[in-house]
């Protein structure tokens, strides 16, 4: 038995892929702003002298 995957089906799962991705890369690099936000407002890891010579 052999199934068959139309072209339009398979575009839409493609489609439907890609934007979930595009969406999980958005939320991913929110999350990460908002940590190196709170981090830099905090100060939680003061900036070394030694980098600043």
């Amino acid at each position: 038995m052999t199934t068959y995957l139309f072209f339009d089906e398979a575009l839409r799962i493609f489609v439907n892929a890609f934007l979930i991705s595009v969406l999980i890369l958005i939320v991913v690099s929110g999350i990460g702003l908002a940590i190196i936000g709170s981090i830099e407002k905090n100060n939680i890891y003061p900036a070394s002298h030694k980098h600043f010579r």
